[in-house]
């Protein structure tokens, strides 16, 4: 099956979703069929600040569309942040929608792991997920720490880059979260790859964007 990605939320965040499709298929000696297309950045965080379904939908929609032309067979956003509409889109969207928080669920209840702490954008931390996880109780950072976790995710993110003092933060907050109970810390930005490269993490992590392009692949091959 082909696959088609709504990339662009942020750059680094499709770089790693389409890394890792690569090595995926490769390891698995199979031929990868994928089409991108590109949604914009502040765009999608002006609608998630303003909660702003209907005119993120929209546009999913007719990226939706054209990955339906160039023959796609499902349809993943690879964006946390993204899928803060994810329940309107899917109704109405052209394709299958593989949504990362029903697969990121999924693990974590099969981990039967119970606090997590959650590191993101402001509304992922605030909602816990959007609320999507039931099995666990999610710890966002408190006060202060939250606004700086989201200042440094969403520059980071619109810049596809990440500098040694936004990567302090992250680190510092995680391990803050880890110190006050938290079996593991959720990555609840894609774009967080930057901060965490794999095996790099000296806490354990809930990688939510690794744990969906795992799903993606299993529903590909099929």
């Amino acid at each position: 099956m082909q696959i088609g990605l709504i990339g662009g939320i942020g750059p680094a965040a499709t770089d790693f979703y389409y890394r890792r499709l690569i090595a995926s298929f490769a390891a698995r000696q199979t031929a990868l069929d994928l089409t991108i297309v590109h949604a914009d950045t502040p765009t999608l965080l002006a609608n998630l600040g303003a909660n702003d379904r209907t005119a993120q939908v929209a546009i999913y929609q007719r990226l939706t569309q054209r990955l339906a032309v160039a023959g796609a067979g499902c349809v993943v956003v690879t964006s946390i942040a993204g899928h803060f509409c994810i329940d309107a889109f899917k109704p109405v969207s052209p394709l299958p929608v593989i949504d990362m928080l029903e697969e990121v669920r999924a693990v974590i209840a099969a981990n039967g792991l119970r606090r997590i702490g959650i590191l993101g954008t402001r509304t992922v931390m605030e909602t816990r997920f959007y609320g999507g996880i039931t099995t666990a109780e999610i710890i966002p950072p408190a006060g202060a720490a939250l606004d700086e976790v989201h200042h440094a995710y969403a520059t980071m993110a619109a810049a596809g880059t990440i500098t040694e003092a936004q990567r302090d933060i992250f680190l510092t907050q995680g391990q803050r979260l880890i110190d006050a109970g938290a079996e593991a810390v959720m990555l609840g930005g894609t774009d967080l790859a930057l901060a965490f490269p794999a095996g790099t993490a000296p806490f354990p992590l809930v990688d939510c964007a690794a744990i969906h392009v795992d799903a993606v692949v299993t529903a590909a091959l099929g």
